[in-house]
């Protein structure tokens, strides 16, 4: 019977059931795009090509790791190292020498900017022709000397140079000129200069360190031999090259471990990379896009997901609870119990499936979209391609069923249970009040958010911020589980003013308050519209506010030399000093590091600067709060640090703080000086011949210069831009730093509006769906009104001002929400307060009221246009 009575629901009365399949649908597509993309990042990788011909490569492991040990569990968290890392030039030696290989060729790369007629080339060791493959060769002249270079013949004709001609060259480690010696192979890769390996290894800027080893194996010697061989070369060689942490040196940095608690944390040994992990070590951006994709597809994919199915719940909820008089029907004939659930079971395992199914082509077209959008902003390498494979699609049918089914049996425990005779009466009238299981676990929720609110506050910036949204999702189930008394206690505030509105004002609050569960339906999804983009929306909003503030007030300097190539020679700071007219002279130089808290790894964008620490205060006003950046650079291990990341990792002034510069190499520089404007600029200021040896490529970024009291401001602009060397230099003022600083927060910006466009997209669609569901539901009572001698224009009224009701509502109910998840993470990302500009505030303020009127208006209107008699006979 049960089965059978299902199949006539949804063959016969398919309007009953679209609702649900649109948030099934809607549902299902966000939990496979973001399933979709987890799993990109999970398995993400790239064929080689450099090294594809050498079927192992040695490398330094691009990761840092820590291991915690608490009692007798083990657990190693990782973190991408922010620069390339790199290994030991020693090796290669030691691996050449092993008995199964027959070469072991050192690569390195470093970005030469274009020069006088030159492209923009890559520079390597001559020892590194040949990885490319038999063709990768000298096809005319001789190896480079000590002043000279070989240029890959493409290149060199583009430029009409020829073996014999002269250029200059400018190098992370220095400026100089070269005759070419001679022309290799076109290269894949681009235009290539290379140069005698000691050359090389002074020009790459990080001398005694490489970044690759590839291996080729001898003849009769098979791959897992070879493999073998290398791996127990780099075991012996481990104590030696691995960088290791005790429990005392990590525990500053995680604070005070509990009892029994051990950490251990590693980085920068060698590693042997085979098949696709070649292909990581010609990328190793692709690192950090794993780490980007698994946080989109997981941590945002895991709130996405909760949304998904509290959505799906409470419209599949909404939907049973309207056909309420069907099951008191069909229990007043006798149906059990039991027969209710399982047609209710029958039809959610007949609808959420095809729903579950039909949502999967949105889903990849939405993660495909979202996929190439980073590709094109280039926070995922090209190479790397979108993974699709079932398990995603799999887990959104479950999902989608699951909460299905759960809604179904929840909404029909009630209808359920009556008895027969009392099952149609019942069914006519709302229920009081929510049930008493309701109600406690709402109450938990809300008590649960109010004390989650509390304690992110009380917490340092960077576990506040991460405890933000935590609060934002028991604060909707709270919401969700309370929506009648909700809808009560806004019936009853905004009562008074929509009485105040004549007829169908009064007819609307009478509403409201009778039928408190559907107005609570109708809320909801206003509420989560609100929290959701408000949340993300308004955190953008202040680290923009926040960093351009903070920009602003801390360039003091009068000029601001930047690159239009991979960035400024080394001794641009120098040179610029030597200008008449100018005071000081400071360049700062892009990197980060990794640090330890409470037992996880975090990665801070950081600053190399040069220059006499004493001038430092001309260019930079950073807000400092205790010690003196004077004392930057007095001492080899030094660093200043953040307000926020020194809260976080609980040091001062004085202190000795473990750190990871951007390769992973470990450094225990004491701490001269703690400062509040860090977002904009970085969260570390180290000196820059400490970093310069372990970041992908030792150019300076900026160089910040001030005048000299009474200096013509112009003519010392003029004389800077004379500074120009290979790659092109611009010289701006303050203004033209905030520029450059907010085109670095583009991609932050862009992601987090996706993620509110995802989530709020969704919601809103739902929120549609709900108030349409809601409206079309009253028919009889629209029916009843005409005939009553309510005119049209007045019911309309009526819907206007209950759609009013309910933006209003969800508005400070979502807005309050937004708040209280805000204040942490503003404090933890910007430490500042939110910052909500009114021209982001009220557009949103505004979708949602118009979202209320137009959901509730169009369907209205479609009642409407039918004669009372039939609207009130007709099929619900």
């Amino acid at each position: 019977m049960s089965n059978g009575l299902a199949r006539a629901s949804v063959r016969f009365r398919p309007a009953s059931f679209v609702g649900t399949l649109v948030a099934l649908l809607l549902g299902a597509a966000v939990v496979v795009a973001c399933g979709v993309l987890l799993q990109t990042g999970v398995t993400a990788s790239v064929a080689p090509q450099r090294y594809a011909g050498a079927p192992v490569v040695v490398a330094a492991d691009p990761m840092v790791r820590i291991t915690a040990k608490v009692g007798r569990d083990t657990e190693t968290r990782e973190q991408t190292t922010p620069e390339r890392a790199r290994t030991d030039a020693a090796l290669v030696g030691r691996i050449a020498a092993l008995p199964g290989v027959a070469a072991a060729r050192p690569d390195s790369a470093f970005p030469l900017p274009a020069g006088t007629g030159t492209p923009a080339l890559t520079g390597r060791g001559f020892a590194a022709l040949g990885i490319a493959g038999p063709a990768d060769q000298l096809v005319e002249g001789r190896a480079p000397g000590a002043d000279e270079v070989v240029l890959d013949a493409e290149t060199a004709r583009a430029a009409h140079l020829a073996p014999g001609a002269k250029l200059t060259l400018t190098a992370p480690g220095g400026t100089g000129d070269y005759r070419v010696s001679g022309l290799a192979a076109a290269q894949s890769a681009g235009p290539t200069a290379w140069f005698a390996d000691a050359t090389a290894d002074r020009l790459s800027g990080h001398p005694g360190r490489i970044d690759a080893i590839a291996v080729q194996p001898r003849e009769g010697v098979d791959r897992a031999a070879l493999v073998a061989q290398v791996r127990q070369a780099l075991d012996a060689q481990a104590p030696a090259t691995k960088a290791a942490g005790t429990q005392a040196a990590d525990a500053k940095a995680a604070g005070t471990p509990a009892a029994g608690l051990e950490t251990k944390a590693e980085s920068g040994g060698a590693k042997v990379f085979t098949g696709d992990g070649r292909g990581t070590v010609e990328q190793p951006a692709i690192g950090e896009a794993r780490t980007l994709l698994i946080g989109l597809g997981g941590s945002f994919g895991g709130y996405a997901t909760m949304t998904a199915i509290f959505v799906v719940m409470s419209t599949v909820a909404l939907a049973t609870g309207q056909r309420a008089r069907e099951f008191a029907l069909l229990r007043a004939i006798g149906a059990t119990p039991r027969q209710i659930r399982r047609t209710i079971a029958t039809e959610a395992m007949l609808v959420a499936p095809v729903a579950g199914a039909l949502g999967i082509l949105p889903g990849l077209a939405l993660a495909r979209w979202w996929f190439d959008e980073l590709t094109s902003r280039g926070a995922v390498p090209q190479g790397v391609r979108l993974d699709v494979g079932p398990l995603p699609m799999l887990a959104a049918v479950l999902i989608c069923t699951l909460a299905a089914l759960t809604a179904g049996f929840l909404a029909a425990r009630r209808p359920a249970k009556l008895r027969p005779g009392q099952a149609l009466g019942a069914a006519a009238v709302e229920p009081g009040h929510p049930g008493v299981v309701r109600t406690v676990f709402g109450l938990l929720f809300a008590v649960g958010g109010v004390v989650a609110a509390a304690f992110a506050a009380a917490l340092d910036g960077i576990n506040a911020a991460n405890t933000a949204l935590g609060v934002v999702m028991c604060f909707m189930l709270a919401v969700a589980l309370l929506g009648p008394w909700v809808a009560r206690v806004a019936a009853t505030v905004f009562g008074a003013p929509l009485r105040a509105g004549g007829a169908p004002g009064s007819l609307a609050a009478d509403n409201t308050r009778a039928n408190a569960r559907r107005l609570a339906s109708a809320i909801t999804p206003i509420v989560l519209v609100t929290a959701f983009c408000g949340t993300l929306l308004f955190l953008q909003s202040t680290i923009s506010h926040t960093t351009g503030a903070n920009v602003r007030d801390g360039i003091v300097a009068d000029h601001v030399i930047g690159s239009t190539g991979p960035g400024l020679p080394a001794g641009t700071a120098d040179r610029a000093a030597k200008v008449p007219g100018v005071d000081a002279a400071v360049g700062v130089l892009r990197t980060g590091v990794v640090y330890t808290h409470d037992m996880q790894l975090g990665s801070a964008t950081a600053l190399g600067v040069s220059g006499d620490p004493a001038r430092l205060s001309r260019v930079l006003d950073l807000g400092v709060r205790s010690g003196s950046l004077a004392d930057l650079g007095r001492a080899a291990d030094t660093v200043a640090l953040d307000a926020t990341l020194a809260d976080a990792l609980d040091v001062k002034v004085g202190d000795r703080v473990p750190l990871r510069l951007g390769d992973g190499t470990p450094v225990q520089p004491a701490v001269v000086a703690v400062y509040g404007r860090g977002l904009g600029f970085g969260q570390a200021l180290l000196p820059r011949a400490v970093v310069a040896g372990h970041v992908t490529a030792g150019y300076d970024s900026q160089v910040l210069v001030a005048d000299a009291p009474g200096a013509d401001r112009t003519a010392v602009a003029a004389a800077l831009a004379g500074l120009a060397g290979p790659g092109g230099a611009t010289v701006t003022d303050r203004a033209g730093f905030v520029a450059q600083s907010d085109k670095m927060m583009e991609l932050n910006a862009w992601a987090n509006t996706v993620m509110a466009g995802v989530l709020g997209g969704f919601a809103a669609v739902t929120a549609v769906n709900t108030l349409v569901m809601t409206v079309l539901d009253r028919r009889r009572e629209v029916a009843l009104l005409r005939l009553a001698g309510t005119t049209r224009r007045q019911v309309r009224g009526m819907m206007r001002w209950e759609a009013l009701l309910v933006a209003a509502t969800g508005l400070v109910i979502g807005g309050g929400i937004a708040w209280t998840a805000l204040v942490p993470i503003a404090r933890g990302v910007a430490n500042s307060s939110p910052y909500i500009p009114p021209a982001l505030a009220l557009p949103l303020a505004a979708g949602a009221v118009l979202l209320c009127l137009g959901a509730t208006g169009l369907p209205a209107r479609a009642l409407l246009r039918t004669r009372p008699v039939a609207l009130g006979a007709a099929r619900q």
